[in-house]
């Protein structure tokens, strides 16, 4: 076995060397992507599982065997692409992201004014124990989620998040979208998560904000009409009992990311945060 090493050690040259190196960026790039999904638990018994048939069907010279995981391995290829769809294109959507090229220039407008007509909104809701789900875009195109609620295309406005959310108004039960500094629908179907492992600990609106931010790189704002505690989720955690100030913090850190961030935002933004956030587990019920 040790001379078979050598012997290969000896054959290696330049370009043999880049081969290796570009094969083993790209699975560790993939194994990044993946990081913290449910696929790494799968890809990992996977690999397990491929390295011991290989093993012993090299070993024990299995010719059979080995012919029928030959002809099996595409198939096999097909099959996990299809378990790991979600995970796949959550990655891919991540990659799209990392490019850092925009391919038409996004339409300016006053970030520092939605931010602070959102958190007003949500203080005086949670104050009156109204309900509230605010989705805000940022990169990733939430335009399939807009087409499932009412269209609404109207700037957004303190009171104006309030009256939709007023208890059973026509459009108070979904969530609100927000593209630049309007609000473009109302009463949009969010996915529910896919990392919650009880229902009993979230509730629906919860379970909206955290799956939505599971797939996209969106914020999503949840008052409680239980509590009327304030949430924020994003890519797939959450994090409880914000004011006014604090969730006005974190959606600075988050929405202009290129200016300094409060210390709480920060931590919280590279998963170092407390109530859950930053840690995968599921906040306690309202």
């Amino acid at each position: 076995m040790v001379a078979n090493v050598l012997w290969m050690l000896s054959k290696l040259d330049l370009r043999n060397l880049v081969d290796i190196l570009l094969v083993a960026s790209v699975i560790y790039g993939l194994l990044l992507l993946l990081r913290g999904t449910q696929a790494v638990q799968l890809l990992r018994g996977v690999i397990l599982l491929a390295v011991m048939v290989a093993l012993i069907g090299s070993f024990a010279g299995l010719t059979a065997f080995n012919w029928l995981l030959r002809s099996t391995g595409q198939v096999l290829a097909v099959v996990i692409a299809v378990v790991l769809q979600p995970e796949l294109r959550r990655a891919l959507d991540r990659l799209g992201r990392a490019g850092g090229i925009a391919l038409w220039p996004g339409r300016q407008f006053n970030v520092d004014r939605v931010i602070a007509e959102v958190a007003a909104a949500c203080q005086r809701l949670s104050q009156q124990r109204y309900g509230a789900l605010i989705v805000i875009e940022r990169e990733t195109g939430l335009q399939d989620h807009i087409e499932t609620g009412v269209e609404v295309d109207s700037l957004a406005d303190s009171q104006l998040i309030q009256t939709i959310f007023f208890p059973n108004t026509a459009l108070h039960d979904g969530a609100i979208i927000i593209r630049g500094d309007r609000i473009v629908a109302a009463s949009c179907v969010l996915p529910l998560a896919e990392t919650v492992v009880s229902a009993a600990h979230l509730g629906t609106r919860h379970r909206a904000a955290v799956g939505i931010t599971e797939q996209t790189d969106a914020i999503a704002i949840v008052v409680s009409e239980e509590t009327g505690i304030i949430s924020m989720a994003r890519s797939g955690r959450i994090v409880r009992h914000l004011d006014e100030q604090r969730l006005v913090t974190l959606m600075q850190a988050l929405m202009k990311p290129k200016r300094s961030r409060g210390r709480q935002a920060a931590r919280w933004v590279s998963g170092r945060g407390g109530d859950g956030a930053g840690t995968g587990r599921p906040p306690q019920a309202d």
